[in-house]
């Protein structure tokens, strides 16, 4: 008997639906349940999505639920993209307070009905959500992974193809840390079909695409004036695809270290080998005292915000 396969994304909003369109269209899986709080709202985006499979020539169904969890028994993965951004006056502690509680909320109502499921966490503060979830789901640290490197190494990789005036499918890139101005690219794990990408462009113009990536997020939403989406979603559906299709993916991941790095009891942007069960092994880089300097400095602050999460006692 050939196995169904089912993933549930919480959050209708543009990244989920963005995340389960891709799904759907590169036929991921043969059902993605889209999961959201708004009355109507999930049915409508599942419905529009499943109103382009004759265009599109694809058949994974896509299935609506206004906050009915029993729609999303048996999945395989559950993305959880269900968050507000922060607003303005909102101070950094309160959208941690808020989405820790929302996230929470999702992970202790999905859980009952998928107890095998993997979790990929894309909410924000991604690497907090991420722990947030871990620490409520009371899963294996290899069953509960943030989404966060893949995006940024997208974006990386896109620079640089732009840059280069080269295809962004021969660019293979590493990028190490927490999600945001203290991200870590490593130019020297970079390589353009094999080819480092020191060969390719020189320091200065490097460097500048090293910093447009950190402030990739803040540039979308200047030019938006809300946050992207079309990334994010995509960036999470090749973390699904991985781990159904048991693809063995390194990809750069928000994963708990114990250890690793020197760094422990932490979730934190790694390269991890991404399959059927999750974070199947986490990589360790020969890092030269600069680099690992970085990524130090880049887990203090991810800690400190963990600290702040764990004294609030969500």
């Amino acid at each position: 008997m050939i196995q169904r396969t089912k993933v549930t994304v919480v959050g209708a909003g543009n990244v989920g639906a963005t995340c389960a369109d891709v799904l759907a269209t590169r036929e991921v899986c043969n059902e993605v349940v889209l999961l959201d709080i708004k009355d109507g709202f999930a049915e409508g985006k599942a419905l529009d999505i499943w109103e382009t499979s004759p265009v599109n020539s694809y058949d994974t169904r896509t299935v609506g639920s206004t906050n009915d969890y029993s729609k999303t028994a048996g999945s395989d993965v559950v993305v959880i993209t269900s968050g507000l951004p922060r607003k303005p006056g909102m101070s950094r502690d309160d959208l941690i307070a808020t989405n820790a509680g929302i996230v929470k909320s999702v992970t202790e109502q999905i859980l009952p009905h998928s107890p095998e499921a993997i979790i990929v966490i894309v909410s924000n503060p991604l690497d907090v959500m991420t722990y947030q979830a871990w620490k409520t789901a009371g899963l294996p640290d290899h069953r509960v992974v943030g989404m966060a490197g893949v995006l940024d190494t997208a974006r990386y990789r896109a620079f640089l193809a732009e840059a280069l005036n080269v295809s962004p499918k021969d660019i293979q890139a590493v990028l190490m840390g927490g999600h945001g101005d203290t991200m870590v690219p490593l130019p020297r794990y970079t390589t353009v079909s094999g080819i480092p990408v020191t060969e390719m462009i020189d320091a200065d113009a490097l460097e500048a695409i090293v910093q447009r990536t950190k402030k990739g997020g803040g540039e979308i939403v200047q030019l938006l004036g809300t946050s992207a989406w079309y990334a994010p979603g995509a960036a999470a559906a090749q973390m699904v695809e991985a781990i159904v299709k048991d693809q063995k993916r390194i990809f750069p991941c928000c994963a708990r270290l114990t250890g690793q790095y020197g760094l422990s009891d932490l979730y934190l942007g790694v390269p991890v080998k991404l399959g059927a069960k999750g974070v199947e092994d986490i990589i360790e880089l020969e890092l030269n005292d600069d680099e690992m300097a970085l990524l130090h400095e880049s887990a203090k602050a991810v800690k400190e915000v963990a600290d702040v999460l764990d004294g609030m006692g969500v």
